[in-house]
């Protein structure tokens, strides 16, 4: 169990690192397998990439806020373990899994049925015929890709990241493996294109959650909490908690990803070229995000075990460590971007097709503005964690409302569409609201109290 010691700097980035490095791969391999997908359909024609990307928007959207929301596990099991309370792990693990299926049918009927919202938003009708497919195919994977992260949370919770990142990188490997064989019909089966993908995507989930479960019973250290008995007992008081601190999550995440989602909408009306274009750089930058975001997650695990062991300075340090190290490694980033743009897009696209011209010097400008706004996001994500392990998650989701929407879309609306620099400046606007967050959330942790 967890046991309290004595903290500095030095041995708060060590514990921070060893928590983070492997849920940061875990991220960043689940990020690997919709890069690989965002390539495979590059190889399909401009045509695939922008409905594939369309798709891939609307899916991830929907599976990060319903994430986002069971999340509300792992600062509770944190806090728990700290305290060396079994019960209450296994009782906040059992309401996680209540709930991931309690969202998990609802999103999932609209995953399936997402041709109509997509009309609905003014997406063109043919890529919209091509994205239903996939969309159909990948609707059957949120129920164990949202089980999978209340099992995450849990593991994380209880300081055990590596079983996930191993797992994760296995179900990559799958899912890669998966996609070259129901996209381009290998081994007999047929060539399903773009459904392909959205199949293998739903293996891959169905796969890590059963491999996770097989873990969890197995391994002496988990199984004690005994997290699969008496599912059927339900906790109001338990599942409220979890409901408390995840809808603002939740919320907070829709609000930010919402950003990015309208954003898509916006560049799709604005033709495929550009929407291809930022389907390129959004995928890029996603990509580094994920890093980001496995800091984010170790930092909420270690500012609530310090929470749960009442040791206030140890807490307020963890989230300064974790706040750092996000911005740190962005900022390296940033600095690939500005570099190396054509390099980058190259991964994508055949730079030297005539046909790919206009695409690959839109995705390179945008790529340098993303450049720009690399620290900021690492930065809001990990005091957007921070805050999580002082279960304070209500006026985060308002500051998210307020720099997100408010400053971030409504300046890019301005500068893309009335202002006329288009996708750039629909990205300049992602940029400002990012930096007006990462600000505002980094204040906010340090005058909120530790209780």
């Amino acid at each position: 169990m967890y046991t309290l010691q004595k903290f500095s700097i030095t041995s708060e980035i060590r514990a921070t690192l060893r928590l983070g490095i492997p849920l940061a791969a875990a991220q960043l391999a689940q990020s690997l397998t919709a890069f690989v997908d965002t390539v495979m359909m590059g190889l399909l024609g401009s045509q695939t990439i922008a409905a594939g990307g369309l798709g891939a928007v609307t899916f991830t959207i929907l599976l990060l806020v319903s994430s986002a929301i069971v999340s509300a596990v792992s600062p509770l099991v944190a806090e728990a373990y700290g305290a060396n309370q079994i019960q209450m792990v296994k009782c906040v693990v059992r309401q996680g899994l209540w709930l991931a299926i309690i969202f998990g049918i609802p999103i999932s009927l609209i995953v399936f049925y997402g041709k109509s919202l997509l009309l609905l938003f003014g997406q063109d009708a043919n890529t919209v015929a091509i994205t239903e497919k996939y969309l159909q195919a990948i609707a059957w994977g949120v129920v164990p890709a949202i089980a999978f992260a209340v099992l995450r949370n849990f593991v994380s919770g209880v300081s055990q990241p590596r079983p996930i990142m191993v797992i994760v990188i296995c179900g990559t490997f799958l899912n890669i493996a998966a996609n070259y064989v129901l996209m381009f019909g290998k081994l007999g089966l047929p060539a399903l294109g773009l459904a392909g993908i959205g199949w293998g995507s739903t293996l891959s989930f169905w796969s890590m959650l059963i491999a996770l479960i097989v873990y969890i019973n197995s391994e002496a250290t988990l199984k004690k909490y005994n997290v699969f008995s008496k599912l059927h007992q339900f906790n109001k008081q338990v599942f409220g908690e979890i409901l408390h601190i995840g809808l603002p999550i939740g919320m907070l995440t829709a609000v930010e990803a919402g950003l990015f989602t309208v954003t898509t909408f916006i560049m799709g009306m604005l033709g495929t070229t550009t929407l291809a274009a930022h389907q390129i750089a959004l995928q890029t930058a996603a990509t580094t995000f994920t890093v980001a975001l496995g800091i984010s997650f170790a930092t909420t695990v270690r500012v609530g075990q310090e929470v749960g062991q009442k040791n206030v300075k140890g807490s307020r340090l963890a989230g300064y460590v974790g706040i750092s190290l996000g911005g740190i490694f962005m900022a390296f980033m940033g600095i690939l971007f500005w570099l190396m743009p054509e390099t980058i897009v190259s991964l994508y696209l055949d730079i030297n097709n005539p046909a790919n011209t206009e695409v690959v010097n839109q995705a390179k400008a945008l790529l340098k503005v993303a450049a720009f706004f690399q620290i900021a996001d690492g930065i809001q994500v990990t005091a957007v964690g921070a805050l999580r392990g002082l279960k304070d998650t209500r006026i985060p989701m308002l500051i998210g409302i307020f720099a997100y929407w408010c400053i971030g879309l409504t300046s890019g609306y301005l500068l893309g569409l009335k202002l006329g620099f288009g996708g750039v400046g629909l990205w300049w606007g992602l940029a400002l609201g990012l930096a007006v967050a990462s600000i505002i959330l980094t204040w906010r942790f340090s005058v909120v109290k530790v209780k």
